[in-house]
């Protein structure tokens, strides 16, 4: 609102914002009747039950009664002001009622918006009241001068008084009360527009997330994302699980059965033909689904760690890779948590891929170190460079991976080679037992 008050008379008169000022203000004298009734009564309800002990519940209540009332103001707030007005109040850590209350009770948010609706019960609706009455009501009672003495019966009908300020009688005078009428509104739509953009600015200093909100705000996403993260990767684990001990066993079974079927059927006879064909499907089926699974969450890296799981990444590899872990120099890499361990996994396994299918290179190499509380991994190859993670999802999903263990990813691609993607993770070692703890 403050950028089309600067912007210029015409700028401001043409466009939406006399407009959307107006109902902004409008709506908050409209707001304020029905929040001071339910206040004043649900105060005078409370106290009077309060001897009983019956009210005390309802007094208590009221100290979050200011949070409807701010959530519908932040939604009015875009009349006037287009920036987002976020809630600043955390979502619980536990599910249920008692979770909510407590956290609210504690959030100053919650008794900054019962300040605000106190403010607009008591002050601001009033005053809302008063600057549409004065800035539209009275230039509109004005213009309307002439339909109110055509309504009268004329001037034969003894003349009216618009706004209750002066006597109107005839036509020429009802038509100058009219023009003064439109003057007055288009002079007052700029102090209407000041108004509306100030209330609009208390109303946002006192309900918008402040900084240090909004930093506690980032931080529960950040663990929120964590936990996700940790979510996932546990379910990943139960399916490969399942495949595994399920799937895989029932497959190893029925080609053990058709293997058995080819021993009792004729040589040379379509029986045997057909079995044979069944057979070889049944344990290509069973190839692909091992496969799958090492896809899933490969074996290796939950018995052994991610030192074994690049070294079996870079032996699946099409192109050569030598591989540095740290256990040649007598610093291997410990034990990560699971999160951390998996994201480096599969970040290998795409960028060994994306050596395979697309950089012509001859050679690659893996090295992978951790100290000062950081898992540094870089890949590199001796191919034609000119890599852009622009052009494929792949490396853009290992970077969207690596931010939720607030990792980074780095592609030095330049043309002619060579690629080098490096990646950190801050995470600390896994303690011997318990759960593993991601930073």
């Amino acid at each position: 609102m403050w950028a089309d008050l600067r912007g210029g008379g015409r700028r401001y008169l043409w466009g939406t914002a006399p407009w959307r000022a107006a109902a902004y203000v409008v709506g908050g004298a409209l707001t304020g009747v029905p929040v001071l009734v339910t206040l004043t009564a649900s105060l005078a309800v409370g106290t009077v039950l309060s001897v009983t002990l019956v009210g005390l519940p309802l007094l208590a209540a009221l100290a979050f009664a200011g949070l409807p009332v701010a959530a519908l103001e932040r939604r009015r707030l875009r009349l006037v002001d287009p920036a987002p007005a976020p809630t600043p109040h955390r979502a619980p850590d536990t599910p249920g009622l008692t979770a909510w209350l407590r956290l609210r009770a504690r959030e100053q948010a919650t008794w900054r918006e019962l300040a605000y609706a106190v403010l607009m019960a008591f002050v601001l609706w009033p005053l809302d009241l008063v600057v549409a009455a004065c800035t539209l009501a009275l230039p509109l009672l004005l213009a309307g001068a002439p339909a109110h003495l055509a309504l009268a019966g004329g001037p034969a009908g003894g003349g009216v008084r618009p706004a209750k300020l002066w006597l109107v009688e005839s036509c020429p005078a009802a038509c100058g009360t009219a023009a003064l009428g439109l003057v007055l509104l288009v002079a007052l739509l700029y102090p209407l527009g000041a108004y509306a953009a100030a209330r609009a600015a208390l109303a946002r200093l006192l309900l918008a997330p402040r900084e240090a909100e909004t930093h506690a705000l980032l931080a529960e996403v950040t663990r929120s994302r964590a936990r996700l993260v940790t979510a996932f990767e546990a379910e990943r684990r139960r399916v490969e699980r399942d495949l595994h001990d399920g799937a895989q066993q029932r497959l190893v079974a029925l080609s053990m059965s058709l293997g058995l079927a080819r021993l009792d059927a004729e040589p040379d006879s379509p029986l045997a033909a057909a079995l044979a064909t069944a057979h070889g499907e049944a344990d290509a089926v069973l190839a692909e689904l091992r496969e799958l699974i090492r896809g899933i969450h490969p074996q290796v890296l939950a018995d052994y760690g991610l030192p074994a799981a690049i070294e079996d990444a870079a032996d699946r590899s099409p192109v050569p890779v030598d591989v540095d872990t740290g256990t040649d120099t007598g610093t291997p890499l410990p034990r990560l948590p699971e999160p951390v361990e998996s994201a480096a996994y599969f970040a290998v396994r795409e960028a060994l891929t994306n050596v395979a299918r697309h950089s012509g290179a001859t050679r690659a190499a893996v090295h992978a170190r951790h100290a000062r509380g950081t898992l540094s991994l870089t890949v590199r190859d001796d191919g034609t460079g000119g890599a852009d993670p622009a052009r494929g999802s792949g490396l853009t999903g290992l970077a969207d991976r690596l931010a939720v263990l607030d990792g980074t990813l780095t592609v030095t691609s330049p043309p002619g080679g060579p690629t080098v993607l490096t990646l950190e993770i801050p995470c600390t070692p896994r303690p011997p037992s318990g759960p593993a703890p991601v930073e």
